[in-house]
């Protein structure tokens, strides 16, 4: 086998265009350029330690720190990207000094003169207008060089809407805004640009990726790759299948799909098509797992602390409901890749020796036993020195994880030699064991279990866990070199540390230069959220959308992801997922509701997401698959479309969880319900994969392929049939409200069906679970608990008040609509009794395409 390539110039240029920056001066202001991002990174660590509070030094507000966050964003957009594809890439014009400097000014103009703003809030001088103007201009020149055109685009027309409101078509129109009214809610309030948006990105993400550029620095990204290979290279299709399992892990602590396909497909694509796989295809596998890692929890692109903020529940929570679609995501492209290495008659890399059994068996226990106790030590140990020792329990508790760091170390260093540390430069003609090439980094999982401890059992906020894990992971840097060193006696220790300081310092750079480009996105995202509070065209929306859809809950559906595909066709991820969130997941759960359809609002943000992430390998766009067919060598359009026959079977999970939220294990009755659903929604997936790729054991027959796509709909709402046979509740009159409140057991809804007259004066029709005070015993007290006071007219119930604050108010429910109809959960046999006929109906199917096999040989 040929040495594999470094990374094609085109690629590494993608990732820089679309990351980092393209420009690299010399000289001074190179050293700027360097400076900046480096005091970046020194502000967001001070700005998320405990260490203001506790010298009373430095300390800022939230707005404060946007402000000073966004003028960082601002200053390097201008510096580190060329205005045009024709500008000078070594050297730094003029006129983009002054930009920086204007736009950093504007940007930092809150921090600079907050008590002067908060003194006049609402009465802004010529002075603020005239800031706010030429920021706005900046943000948007700032974005379009940082991003491409299309955000820049999206918030200019937005920004035009604003002031364009009266000659706009009488179904968006509205009554406009003045120059000093919009500037003043979108540049001087927390309501537009320095919104919730910049603030996730101040808050929580500058220091998820700053934590992932350290432990790439470290080497673990390499690390990981040459642990999935060594797992899985030697089966059909290996690398390929290395592949996802790389890109999956890099997902992890990464929160750019393009940065993710070139760091892992350096070394797989070229693997891939060793085996066996066309460039075109071993591009699109790279392509559909780096853009699938966004789907991956903790980071999930940024997205996740989004949604926080935008759905209101915790981060554990979002976790939860985004694991298990991402999880079956990843197993169904691996078996996509076993498919296709199935119908090519691949065939894997050899492996260094053939193990026996016992040797193999050791190798993983080792892996896998080591891992399992140090998390049990973890979790339960904490649980108990918390007990026992109180408030001394952080310091014990971090002599115990520094301790099994350097005892980590130790370990590792003997299993150095046979690990390779970068594995692009590898010449790899044999699959490595996976015992030493696991052993060789297992110090690397300890900042990620740091993270994962304080965020999920800790309970701290997203922000103070990443400061803790990216402490312990700048400690990690700067001293695994020095320690290997020791450990290995080959290199000396002072060079090493020296190296390990090199290695903190250009991660600090790297991290805040893979933050441009979400600073700038994230605030100009903020414009279009203000100008939908500003103008009220979420309402309008609303309208629009049912107009569209005609009021089916499909067509909406559809309609929202083609809108969230056309718009991340050239929005980062980030910003795509704020601009269709904040038009369309008001609209989804109002015009489900007047369907009778109640989704979970998380339901809606994932579903936006999924196809926001989707638009990476779209064509004629997808990013992510340009810098694939760049390594690859292969047509980038073909890439991306076979990238997205891939992906299809991601496509399809948003649709899903919308009408079965079980799959993001909402509403899971038990450990039996829990399993039953992770186990029918992988073989859903799993069975799907095999009817689009239109092979199972063997090539499918067209009524196979059918019968397929019916058993993946049975296994993923098998609700869709129970209910034909099982009416799903129990429906009873308007005016038995009180009757049925009081028999209602512990933890069920009072689930209403109203009808009333809108603010536009339209009658419409909507369904709404309340809940209510089960402590009181009798029905009218339950109601009344919900927040609505009702009265009786000819035989029906009407609302005739509604407590301010209630769960009635935040319904939507209002004064003089009646009460049409109250259901409650019918008493029926379990929905998964489906499952039987379906499992039965895939065992014969399986039967006979395994016939055809034996007749064929």
């Amino acid at each position: 086998m040929t040495k594999t390539t470094e990374t094609p110039l085109d690629a590494q240029d993608i990732v820089a265009q679309a990351d980092t920056g393209a420009r690299a001066p010399l000289g001074i202001p190179g050293r700027i350029l360097w400076f900046v991002p480096l005091c970046w990174s020194l502000f967001q660590l001070w700005y998320a330690s405990p260490l203001p509070f506790i010298f009373g030094v430095g300390l800022i507000n939230d707005t404060e720190a946007r402000s000073i966050h966004l003028a960082f964003a601002i200053f390097l957009a201008f510096t580190a990207y060329p205005a045009f594809k024709s500008s000078p890439r070594d050297r730094i014009p003029a006129i983009d000094w002054v930009f920086a400097a204007l736009g950093s000014f504007a940007a930092g103009y809150l921090f600079l003169f907050y008590n002067e703003l908060a003194s006049r809030s609402g009465a802004p001088t010529q002075m603020d207008i005239v800031v706010s103007v030429m920021g706005m201009v900046l943000l948007l020149e700032a974005t379009r060089r940082a991003l491409g055109p299309p955000l820049m685009v999206v918030a200019g027309f937005f920004l035009l809407y604003t002031f364009a409101g009266p000659h706009m078509p009488d179904v968006i129109a509205h009554k406009g805004a003045s120059i000093n009214k919009a500037m003043s809610h979108l540049w001087l309030t927390t309501e537009g640009v320095f919104g919730v948006a910049l603030g996730v990105s101040t808050s929580f993400v500058f220091l998820f990726v700053l934590f992932g550029a350290l432990l790439d620095r470290a080497g673990a990204g390499g690390y990981f790759i040459k642990v999935a290979f060594s797992l899985l290279g030697h089966m059909r299709g290996g690398p390929a299948k290395a592949a996802v399992v790389a890109s999956g892990l890099s997902g992890l602590v990464s929160g750019s799909s393009i940065a993710n396909v070139v760091t892992t497909g350096t070394f797989t694509i070229p693997l891939m098509k060793r085996v066996g796989f066309s460039g075109v295809k071993a591009g699109a596998v790279e392509v559909a797992a780096s853009t699938n890692g966004q789907l991956t929890p903790p980071i999930m692109g940024a997205a996740a602390f989004l949604m926080v903020e935008y759905v209101g529940i915790s981060y554990v929570e979002v976790i939860k409901a985004a694991v298990l679609p991402a999880l079956i995501s990843y197993i169904a492209l691996i078996y996509i890749v076993h498919l296709e290495a199935c119908k090519a008659g691949m065939e894997g890399l050899p492996r260094r020796h053939k193990p026996t059994f016992l040797e193999s068996l050791f190798s993983y226990m080792t892996v896998i036993v080591g891992m399992i106790v140090l998390s049990l030590a973890v979790y339960y140990g904490i649980g108990w020195t918390k007990e026992a020792f109180g408030s001394a329990a952080t310091v014990i508790i971090g002599i115990v994880v520094m301790v099994a760091y350097v005892a980590l170390v130790r370990y590792s260093s003997r299993y150095k030699s046979d690990a390779v540390e970068d594995p692009a430069a590898a010449d790899l003609s044999e699959v490595p064991d996976p015992g030493p090439t696991a052993r060789a980094g297992l110090y690397y999982l300890l900042p990620i279990f740091v993270l994962v401890w304080c965020l999920t059992v800790e309970r701290f906020s997203p922000g103070l866990s990443a400061f803790w894990a990216t402490v312990f992971m700048m400690f990690i840097v700067v001293t695994h070199r020095p320690l290997l060193a020791f450990f290995n006696k080959k290199n000396p220790m002072d060079t090493e540390t020296k190296a390990g300081f090199i290695d903190l310092t250009e991660a600090f750079v790297t991290g805040a230069r893979n933050m441009i480009g979400i600073g700038v996105a994230t605030a100009a995202a903020g414009i279009v959220v203000g100008v939908v509070t500003l103008t009220g065209i979420g309402l309008v929306m609303t309208d629009f959308v049912e107009f569209v859809s005609g009021g089916n809950i499909i067509l909406m559906l559809l309609f929202t992801a083609v809108i969230s595909l056309l718009l991340g066709m050239g929005l980062p991820t980030t910003a795509n997922y704020i601009v269709v969130s904040t038009l369309m997941a008001p609209v989804i759960v109002t015009l489900g509701a007047q369907s009778g359809l109640i989704i979970p609002l998380i339901a809606v943000h994932l579903f936006v997401f999924y196809f926001g992430i989707l638009a990476d390998d779209t064509p004629p766009v997808g990013l992510a698959a340009f810098a694939a067919a760049a390594i690859a060598k292969s047509d980038p359009i073909k890439t991306g479309i076979q990238g997205f026959t891939y992906d299809i079977r991601t496509a399809i999970l948003p649709f899903m969880f919308v009408f079965n939220t079980q799959l993001l294990l909402l509403d899971i009755d038990g450990p039996v319900h829990l399993i039953l659903t992770i186990v029918s929604a992988t073989v859903a997936m799993l069975v799907f994969a095999a009817a689009t790729q239109g092979w199972w054991l063997t090539r499918n027959k067209w009524w196979e392929t059918i019968l397929m796509l019916l058993i993946t709909f049975a296994l993923f709402r098998p609700g869709f049939f129970w209910d034909e046979v099982y009416a799903p509740t129990n429906d009873f009159e308007g005016s038995a409200i009180i009757e049925v409140a009081e028999k209602l057991p512990d933890g069920q809804t009072l689930n209403l069906q109203v009808r009333g007259e809108n603010i536009d004066g339209d009658i419409i029709t909507k369904h709404v679970h309340l809940p209510i005070d089960t402590a009181q015993a009798e029905g009218l007290a339950r109601v009344l608990s919900t927040g609505l006071e009702l009265r009786d007219e000819d035989g029906a119930k009407f609302v005739d008040m509604i407590q301010f604050g209630s769960p009635a108010e935040k319904a939507g429910i209002d004064f003089d609509w009646e009460i049409v109809q109250v259901s409650t959960p019918a008493d029926r046999p379990m929905k998964e009794w489906v499952f039987i006929p379906t499992f039965l109906l895939l065992g014969v199917l399986a039967w006979n395409q395994r016939r055809r096999i034996k007749l064929a040989a």
